[in-house]
């Protein structure tokens, strides 16, 4: 039982932590830099604890700015306020993300460039062959450990990993929670301490200071992946832009504005 717990729990950190820190932070953002050779390292481990939900990091890359730049509006590719349930949100969602991880469509050309591009990997990770192949290996650990039937009722999460932690940081980050700063959209904090999705329901802080590296702003509200990112800046895996650094102390400002703008 506690080898599942484990298997389960690790299995979720490392792809949101992937999720956020490779595909979101780097890839989407650039909020940092690090070599080709750093690049491809995270870019094979975003691959591997994704595993059977890869995402195309040109695919997720395109989508995320798309939500920036049209957030909470019509042409927003997962907005909450234009559909009645989360599912519904997700598989539009979903056509949206296909169109262009599989390049049947280009974006408009201010989405594009600056992705991380490994086309064998991707293809790789696309290949229903082997999305097959990682959930029968999520499963034989099942059949190994599990005491019960009921413990199998968690295999569609390992299958769909990466999209349930999309699902939850566009449905619930744009719905409930508070708010730090006035902004044209509706996003929201979720968790004053994010340990599920890492960092990534700091939604209306993240929507204020999209550039920055953290998406905490208040002294009380923890971004775990934050603290991962400065490490990995001290061992010069990365490097963190001059302008980017200047805005780690978002707390500074936030008082201010979540006077005026806070709900």
């Amino acid at each position: 039982m506690y080898i599942l717990i484990a298997f389960f729990v690790l299995h979720w950190q490392l792809s949101v932590f992937c999720q956020t820190f490779f595909l979101h932070r780097f890839g989407a953002h650039r909020q940092f830099t690090m070599s080709k050779g750093w690049e491809r390292f995270f870019h094979l481990l975003t691959y591997v604890t994704q595993g059977s939900s890869f995402l195309s990091p040109r695919g997720y890359g395109i989508l995320h700015r798309m939500h920036h730049a049209y957030s909470d509006t019509e042409k927003d590719p997962h907005s909450p306020l234009f559909y009645s349930n989360v599912f519904t949100m997700m598989l539009a969602t979903k056509h949206r993300y296909d169109a262009f991880a599989y390049r049947r469509e280009d974006p408009e050309p201010r989405f594009d460039g600056g992705l991380p591009d490994w086309p064998a990997l991707d293809r790789l990770g696309q290949s229903w062959i082997m999305r097959v192949l990682w959930g029968a290996a999520y499963t034989s650990v099942y059949v190994a450990f599990a005491p019960s039937p009921w413990w199998f009722l968690l295999l569609p999460a390992h299958f769909i990993m990466g999209p349930i932690h999309g699902a939850i940081v566009n449905w619930a980050g744009h719905k409930y929670g508070y708010r730090n700063f006035k902004s044209a959209d509706v996003s929201r904090n979720t968790l004053p301490w994010d340990f599920v999705t890492l960092g990534e329901l700091f939604q209306n802080n993240h929507h204020e200071f999209s550039m920055s590296p953290r998406f905490a702003a208040r002294w009380w509200e923890v971004d775990p992946t934050y603290y991962v990112i400065v490490v990995l800046d001290a061992l010069g895996v990365i490097k963190i832009a001059t302008e980017q650094r200047a805005r780690y102390p978002l707390e500074r400002k936030a008082p201010a504005l979540a006077a005026e703008g806070a709900e």
